[in-house]
This record gives C-alpha cells, structure tokens and sequence, in this order.
C-alpha cells in the first residue's frame, strides 16, 4: 500500500484537543490491520506529550501506512516507557465516544442535542453495514483529569456510550483509538481517518457530568432511566445535582422540586448526622436555591419543603445527632459600642496594602487554567519576599512566604523561576525569604497538615511566615468524614468546604501563626464573556460557601482572547473597593497597562475600525513611495483628489484626513522646493509630500569621486514639517536626519 491522506495538520489538531495540557509520554501503538497479510510487526512507542508529538505520529503513519499498521494512541499520558494498563494512565482532558454501529446520525444527534456540540467529530474511516461512516466524538476539557477525576471522566465515557449504543469498551482509560490524519486500511481497503468537524469548545468536568447523567437513554434497551428518578434507588451524584442549573416548565431533565428536593436532603442528611448544624444546613440549602433554581423558590416554599423532608427524615431515622462541637479554652470576646469608639489605636500594617491582605486574612486568586495565575502568583511573591511594590501591591517590609504548590515538579519549578524577568535586586533580597514546594502529592488531611506544618517550621525555624500560600485547591483538597453514600464529599459541597477551610486551612495556620495570612489558588469554571463582565466572583469553581468566607478576592481573566492583556478583578471585604487592574506579561515581567486606553463599550467594533486605520495610513505611504519611484510627487490636496476611490482608501475627505494625521505624527513631511526635482513651485503652505527613504525617479546615482553606484533616483528629503502642537509648517534643522516625534502611532 501507498501512503496517501498522511495530514499532519489532523495530527495537530487532535493532540491539541487530547493531549496539549497532559504531562508525561503519550503510548503510541502501531498495530496490524485486520485482514492484512502478512501482517506487520507492532511499532510501540511512548512520546512526550509536547509540540514534537504530532511529527513523530505523522512519521510513524507515513511509515505504517506502507506496510498496512494501524495507528492508535491510549488518550492519556504515562510516566514512565512500557506503561500502557489502565492503572498506568495518569492524566486526561478529553471525553470521547466511538459510534461503530446501529443509526449513526441519530446517535450523533441525540448527543450534541443533550451535550452540546463536540470539539471533534472523526471519521474513523469504517462503514457500518448501512454504509453510514464511524464516528468519534471528543468533548476537551478545561483541564486535565487526574486521581478521583480520572476515575469519573472513564465512568462517563462508558455512561455516554451505553446511553447511545456506542463502544462501552472505553469504560477502560488504556483503550487505544485510532488517530485522525492517519490511514484506516483494514481488508486492505484505504481510507483517510479525518476530522470532519471541529468547534472551539472545553468543558468542565463537573458540568459535564450533570449533563451526561441528565441525559436520556436513546433506546429502552440501554436506558437505565431510573437513575434520574429521585424516587428510585440510584440517584445521580450529589456534586451533579448541586451544579447543575435547573429551570422552570420542565426544560431541562429534572425539574425545580426534584433538584431542590435533592439538594434540602442533602444537607438535611448531614445536619441529621451532626455534620452541620440546622443553621448551616438552611444557609447551605438558602445557597442552593439562589444559585441553582432559574427562578429561585420564594422563601416561605423553601420552608416548607425543607420542614416536611425534615420531619419525614427523623421518623425514618430517629433523632438527630447534635452538631460537632468545638473546644474553646478561651471567652467569647464582645465590645460595646463605647469601648469600639474609645479605640483609637493605629491599625495593624496590612500584609499587603491597600486591605489586599490583611493579618489572619484570606486571599482567593482564581483564574483559568493557562490564564497564568501561578507565574503572576510566583512573581507577587517573589516581590513580596523581597519586600519590593509589585503593581500597586505593597508590603510594609520583606515578608516571609511559604508557597505551598502540588502543580510543578522540582525542575519545571526552578525553570519557571529563571524563565520569570525578575530583577536581580528583587532576586538578591527574596532569597532566602521566599521558599516553595515541589509538586505535592499529598491530601491536606490531619497528616498532610503535620507534614506541612513540619516543613514549615524546617524553613522557617527562627520567625514564622507572613504569607502561607496554597496552589491549588483542588491538587490537595479534604473534605473530611464521608458523607451518607460512603464516599468523601467534592470541592462542590458547601459543608466539604467549610470543612476544608476551617478544620485544614485555619487549622495549618493556627499552628503556624495565627495572624498570618493566606492566599488560596483555585480554578474557575467556564463562563460567557458577559457572565464574567457582569460578576467575575461567580466564575470561582466549586462551592459558594468559599466566597463568603474569604476576606479578599481576586480573579485573573482574559477579556479578549485575541489579546494577551489579563484583567485582575478585585474585591474586598476589609478595605474600599479597588479598580480592576488591567495587566500582561512583557518581556518576561508582569507590567501593569493603562485601562484608560482601553474602550468600554464596542470594543470589537473599534478594533476592526482601528485595524481599517492601520491599514490605510500603510496603503498611504506605500503609494507615496511608489509614486515618487515613478517620478510623481504630490501636494496633500492633489493626492487626495487623484486617489479617491482607489486602493479602498475612500473619498477624498477621509484620505485627507489619513494625511492629516500621518504628519501631524511625522510619518510625512514636505518639501517646498520643487524645481529640485523639475517639478513646479506649488502655492500650497507646505508643500510636496514626502516621506522617510523616498526617491525620486529610478536613474542611477553614481558619486563623481569614487564612481559608486549610490542608489536609484534623488533622494527626497524634506525642507518642512508639520508642528504636531500648533499644525504650523516649521522648517527642518538637518534634513538629512529624520527625526520622530517622541511618541509614535499609526
């Protein structure tokens, strides 16, 4: 066989959507086709997951297709070569389900009708005996899955498949898949595996899974539908029902009373088991209702519901536990307003000021994944450590930092650091006040806490740290004892957080020092540019009850994807409102831009206007410069009018415009003695136009002294400029040099 159809660019795409966020080495499997005789040694391969790996596929299928070896790749990375089991599978982003027989259009339909439409859709180049193609669906996610989440992300491919009568197979995380761009050639009948259709759309697992559990089955056969029952007795995961937004009429796969149902049993169950208190548990079932019922139910409805489950509940079960109680050693503190009043002492310092972080407070810096919230992280704590102002936050002196990070192992760590454009005086002074933690893996259990808390007090055995930092969330979270299904509760469950953030995160820094302060890195989930407008805080992932503990809070988005420049939402509790921050990473150093300059309100219509502008002040020079070549110059007014209309540049008004301000920026300039040129002398108040390196005519110059070839043509230079404050015609000191304006923009 021949190797036609090899498309690297397919290749490309498909490890972008499958593999661009994972670590490690992707198993690459070369295998005979079916039918192919006589059949071809297996080619096994583990590739790094980085921009070399779609040559190295394309290579392999160049190869394979000559000799008729299918190419597949487990949709996961490894650690280490010659892992390839399904325990071995270490990190994935995307979802997939392969439709290999039955009424493919319909199975395709009934999922993106129910799902959304797929990051990719592949042929996988097989014909079921209806001759309908074989496809392959991909959902990306925002981020790669990993421990628990990977478990659940295998759960729901072999989920989606059985609703729709797909490959269940793929239940299994080491389950190979053909890669697109290669060759499918079983029987010895060729055809191209290809991307038909590609859209730019992540997901975020959690989300996903409310909606794939939502989803009904397309057959009676592979139905399973009482699972969506609240009646029966399986019943979707807690976390789906608590994320998952649910309308009223009936549009979406459960109503209002059976999600809100699901969320008052919920934490009716914990407070039952003393977990919560009754007043949590209302807060947390309060929260519920605001955030997940489209509209929320009136107060007095809530109520009601949550007595009768309530007093349903205890004759069940009997009465409940009381509420987890909490030694004190210490008196309750109160004031009256007169001693309030009579205080007149100085605040303490902020930790970082303005009221950023302040002693025994706690800061939430969220942001998507790859936004660049740890490298801005990093680079704050770094200039914090050495006691430096870092885009209008500042610390009242070097501070001690502990950067408590499960992302980066040892090596990438010290690579981002030497990658990062800190200044050396900067570098020098946080030396030894700045320590970090190579890639974590470990739970922020009671053990974690003691083998942090050990760390600690290793690197800082003299003084404690002012700044405890944890990044991320999610890499080391604990939601304590498990719930009521047996299982621990997700960074989705209100009471999960609490737990989390008093039993752990207080916890740690008690033992440390009580008025340090911390900074909490989290993920933020995906939202529309307009959701993010009107309330940036509601993009924090998870649970609700995280934003309302926290003193301050920060988000790191990108407003324009075009665009590298991040805006850095503000918001806190104890100090005034702060101005977002409009910021970019530049030559290796966050710098932070002027929001003046940037437009409120039609932003993309403006950009395309801009872009317009740009585009015909170029056209502008160009012409000028040609049209000297040819031996043509031109007053302001002439060119205008022998160019109306011509190379899209417009009337002659907004030509004259163009020139207007191209030499009010000394992109032109004029010259007033024509006859230089054999050209009339012209009335007009400045002149001929001209503009930087501009020659007049094409003879050749030659110098009478050495008899070098100068050049093609005179050289136009100019003899008066436009004064950019008052427009008046001044003349030129030196023409030979062309000198600009100290700030210059087409």
């Amino acid at each position: 066989m021949s190797a036609p159809g090899i498309d690297r660019d397919q290749i490309a795409l498909f490890v972008d959507v499958v593999f661009s966020w994972c670590d490690g080495l992707i198993p690459l499997r070369g295998l005979p086709e079916k039918g192919v005789t006589p059949g071809p040694p297996n080619d096994l391969r583990w590739i790094p997951a980085d921009a070399g790996a779609p040559e190295i596929m394309a290579s392999a299928a160049r190869a394979a297709a000559s000799v008729g070896r299918a190419i597949y790749v487990i949709p996961g990375t490894v650690g280490h070569n010659g892992e390839a089991r399904t325990e071995h599978v270490r990190q994935m982003q995307a979802l997939v389900v392969d439709l290999d027989d039955g009424d493919i259009p319909a199975k395709r339909d009934h999922l993106i009708r129910n799902l959304g439409p797929a990051t990719l859709t592949i042929e996988s180049g097989g014909l079921t005996e209806a001759g309908q193609p074989k496809l392959h669906l991909w959902w990306k996610l925002t981020e790669p899955a990993e421990g628990e989440d990977l478990a659940r992300l295998c759960q729901l491919r072999a989920t989606m498949a059985l609703k729709v009568g797909g490959d269940d197979s793929f239940g299994s995380a080491h389950q190979p898949i053909r890669v697109p761009g290669t060759i499918h050639g079983k029987y010895g009948r060729t055809a191209q595996v290809r991307i038909v259709d590609q859209q730019p759309i992540e997901v975020d697992l959690a989300e996903f899974a409310a909606l794939v559990a939502a989803m009904p089955a397309l057959t009676p056969e592979t139905s399973g539908s009482a699972w969506l029952d609240f009646n029966a007795g399986s019943k979707p995961a807690v976390d789906d029902v608590l994320t998952t937004p649910v309308r009223e009429g009936a549009q979406d796969d459960w109503t209002r009373f059976q999600g809100a149902s699901a969320a008052i049993g919920h934490y009716l169950r914990q407070a039952h088991d003393g977990r919560l208190s009754l007043d949590e548990a209302w807060e947390a079932i309060c929260g519920y209702n605001a955030a997940m019922l489209r509209p929320p139910w009136p107060e007095d409805r809530l109520k009601a519901e949550t007595r009768r489950l309530w007093q349903r509940h205890l004759e069940r079960n009997g009465p409940a536990q009381p509420p987890r109680q909490e030694s004190h050693t210490a008196p309750l503190a109160c004031f009256s307003l007169g001693q309030l009043l009579d205080d007149r002492r100085a605040l303490p310092d902020d930790i970082i000021a303005p009221r950023v972080l302040t002693p025994g407070g706690l800061l939430v810096l969220g942001g998507a994944p790859k936004v660049g919230k740890s490298d801005f992280l990093i680079s704050w704590l770094v200039h914090m450590a050495a006691g430096v102002p870092f885009l209008g936050f500042t610390p009242p002196r070097p501070l001690r930092v502990f950067y408590l990070q499960a992302e980066l192992q040892y090596h990438y760590l010290r690579e981002r650091l030497h990658q990062i454009g800190l200044p050396s005086e900067v570098l020098v002074a946080a030396r030894d006040g700045f320590v970090a933690t190579p890639r974590l893996k470990l739970l922020l259990d009671h053990g974690g806490v003691t083998r942090v808390l050990e760390a600690i007090r290793s690197a800082f055995p003299e003084s404690p740290p002012d700044i405890l930092c944890i990044d991320p969330i999610r890499n080391v979270f604990d939601g304590g004892p498990t719930g009521p299904n047996g299982s621990s509760a997700g960074e989705n469950d209100n009471s999960a957080m609490m737990f989390f953030l008093k039993e752990r995160v207080e916890a740690l820094q008690a033992a440390v020092n009580p008025d340090a302060g911390v900074i909490l890195v989290h993920h933020t989930k995906k939202l529309s540019k307009q959701q993010v407008k009107d309330d940036p805080f509601l993009a924090l992932s998870g649970a609700s009850a995280l934003r309302g503990y926290y003193t301050s809070g920060l988000i790191l988005h990108r407003p324009d994807d075009d665009s590298t420049a991040r805006r850095l939402e503000i918001e806190l509790r104890n100090g005034p409102a702060l101005e977002p921050k409009l910021v970019d990473k530049i030559g290796g150093a966050w710098v932070e831009l002027n929001a003046r300059h940037e437009r409120l309100v039609r932003q993309e219509v403006g950009a395309r206007l801009d872009a317009e502008r740009d585009r015909k002040a170029e056209v502008i020079l160009d012409l000028l410069y040609e049209e000297a070549a040819e031996g043509r110059l031109y007053t302001s007014t002439q060119f205008a009018s022998n160019f109306e209309n011509r190379a899209g540049l417009g009337s002659q008004h907004t030509i004259q415009d163009r020139l207007n301000v191209l030499a009010t920026k000394g992109f032109i300039k004029y010259q007033r003695n024509g006859a230089l040129y054999g050209l009339p002398l012209v009335r007009s108040r400045f002149g001929y136009m001209c503009v930087e390196g501009m020659r007049f005519g094409r003879v050749e110059q030659v110098d009478p002294e050495t008899g070098e070839i100068t050049g093609q043509g005179l050289a136009v230079l100019p003899s008066h400029y436009r004064c950019a404050s008052s427009g008046a015609a001044l003349e030129v000191e030196n023409p030979s040099v062309w000198v600009w304006p100290e700030v210059v923009d087409v």
